[in-house]
Formats: C-alpha cells, sequence, structure tokens
C-alpha cells in the first residue's frame, strides 16, 4: 500500500450499537480497524454484538472481503463504559435522533477520549455547530452521516462545521474513501444535502398520497421507472424509519418553514407506531 492510499484510524469507536451504530462498526471492522463499540448496558451490548456478526457473516458471504469471520470479531469489543475510547483516533456517535441525547453522548466522548482524538456524528439533520456547543475542542468534531444500510450504502456525507479543522475534514474524506464509499462534503446547513432533497420528495410523496392522487406503489413507481430511482420515495421512508424520518422534516420545518410541514398522514402513522420495515408496518406491509 502506497502512502497515497486512503486508511482508515487503526483504532475506532462508536457510542451506540443499533442499526446505524453496528453498520458503521462493521464498515470500520471490514477496511482493517479495531472497534469498540459503547452501549448503555450490557443487555444493549450483547444485542449489538450479535447484531455485528449477523452482519458481518452476510460480507463473508456475498465476498465482500476475504477476512475470516475469527479475525474480524478478533478486532471488536463490546462494553458499557465510555472509558474504553481512552485510546481511540477516532469516536463515531451513532445514538438515536435527538439533540440532547446527542449533546449528552458527545460531552461523554470528549471527556473519555485523549486530546488529539477526532470526534463525530452520525447525524443526519441536527446542526454540527450546535452539537458543538458544549465541546471543549470543536475544531475536532465533524459529521459524517452514513446511510441506511451502511454496508450496502456508498455514500457518507462529510459534514464541515464552523470550527472543525481543514486538517480534519480532509482526513475524513480518506476514511470514507479508505471504506469503499464515495464522500460528499457538506457545509453544516439544515438537513445537510442528502436529509434535505431526501425529505422533500418524500414529504410531497406522502402529500399525493394522502390527497389520493396514487397509490404508495404508484407513486414510487413513478420515481423508479421515470427518474431512475432505484428505490421509490415513501418506500425508502419506510426503510430509513417513519419516526426519522417525521423527526428530521419537524427539524427542517423549524429551520427552513412551512415547505418542510409534516403532513397529517406521516403524523398520525408514527403516533400508531406504524414505522416502516423495522416495526413491520408502514407505507407498505412488511414480513420477515
Amino acid at each position: 500500500m502506497s502512502a497515497e492510499d486512503p486508511t482508515t484510524p487503526a483504532r475506532v469507536g462508536v457510542l451506540g450499537g443499533g442499526r446505524m451504530g453496528a453498520g458503521i462498526a462493521h464498515a470500520f471492522l471490514l477496511a482493517g480497524s479495531a472497534v469498540v463499540v459503547v452501549e448503555r448496558d450490557a443487555a444493549a451490548a450483547d444485542a449489538a454484538e450479535e447484531r455485528i456478526r449477523v452482519s458481518l457473516r452476510r460480507s463473508i458471504d456475498r465476498g465482500a472481503t476475504v477476512r475470516s469471520f475469527e479475525g474480524l470479531v478478533a478486532d471488536l469489543s463490546l462494553g458499557t463504559d465510555a472509558e474504553s475510547f481512552a485510546d481511540r483516533e477516532l469516536v463515531v456517535e451513532a445514538v438515536p435522533e435527538d439533540r440532547a441525547l446527542k449533546r449528552d453522548s458527545l460531552r461523554r466522548i470528549e471527556d473519555a477520549v485523549r486530546a488529539d482524538t477526532a470526534i463525530a456524528s452520525n447525524t443526519s439533520s441536527i446542526s454540527i455547530d450546535d452539537l458543538a456547543a458544549d465541546l471543549r475542542r470543536p475544531e475536532r468534531f465533524l459529521g459524517l452521516h452514513f446511510f441506511n444500510p451502511v454496508p450496502a450504502s456508498a455514500l457518507v456525507e462529510v459534514v464541515i462545521g464552523s470550527e472543525t479543522a481543514q486538517g480534519l475534514a480532509q482526513s475524513a474524506r480518506s476514511w470514507v474513501e479508505a471504506l469503499g464509499k464515495t464522500p460528499v462534503v457538506v457545509a453544516d446547513a439544515p438537513g445537510f444535502a442528502s436529509s434535505r432533497l431526501g425529505v422533500a420528495l418524500a414529504l410531497e410523496a406522502i402529500r399525493m398520497l394522502e390527497e389520493g392522487v396514487a397509490t404508495a406503489a404508484d407513486i414510487d413507481a413513478a420515481m423508479e421507472l421515470g427518474y431512475r430511482h432505484p428505490t421509490g420515495p415513501l418506500r425508502t421512508t419506510d426503510l430509513v424509519g417513519l419516526d426519522v424520518r417525521l423527526g428530521i422534516a419537524e427539524e427542517l420545518h423549524a429551520k427552513l418553514g412551512e415547505r418542510f410541514a409534516p403532513p397529517q398522514l406521516l403524523r398520525d402513522l408514527v403516533a400508531d407506531g406504524h414505522l416502516g420495515r423495522k416495526s413491520g408496518r408502514g407505507f407498505y406491509e412488511w414480513s420477515e
């Protein structure tokens, strides 16, 4: 490997081992990093470990890595104490999309890591500058917005805050490339690039469904066949999670105005627990 080849940090931490956190850990493991995942308690850590192990086996079965399962899991550790991040070069926060929770989580990370450790948030819509407000060294903080499912997604948004060091932004691009993904560098604007555009399309599709313009399947087919989108906006919303999309829409509504007002249908489905694939029902019925 030449000096110019992109590489990931040798030691990476992930706070949160849900679907996104497990996927982020998976991606760094395949790229050769040793990864520690910290969860809120032992039961959550056990669930995260199983989630990552299943995902790694699938990658091996698909031929996505030449490494053995035993070799990959040897580089994985789970815990419940942020002190496990003390020797990490990069720590990625991947807790749910809640501003207060993320700010508290980032403070925990900063208290545990070295002065030169890079810290990233996997936020899909919350301002990086807002999240950095309580950090002592915001210059080492930025956004790394991964997409679900992380192992199959080709994109990572690198979100640059007003105080993010230029060198860190350059390093982040290299890390993303080393993961086999494409970095898109964006400024810290509401919804960044992907969430802002994706939610705008999804909200209009939901309004069309609400108004009886067409069925969910036909609305999606119009975008898949007419515009070559791999997945229509309503099915994509089911995959992302209706609750996640609602949270992003509310964030954008507050920052950008009425064009991002969530349709009542979206609010009703979330209130009824119909969150998409993860709950078994959203705009479509889902089964294992």
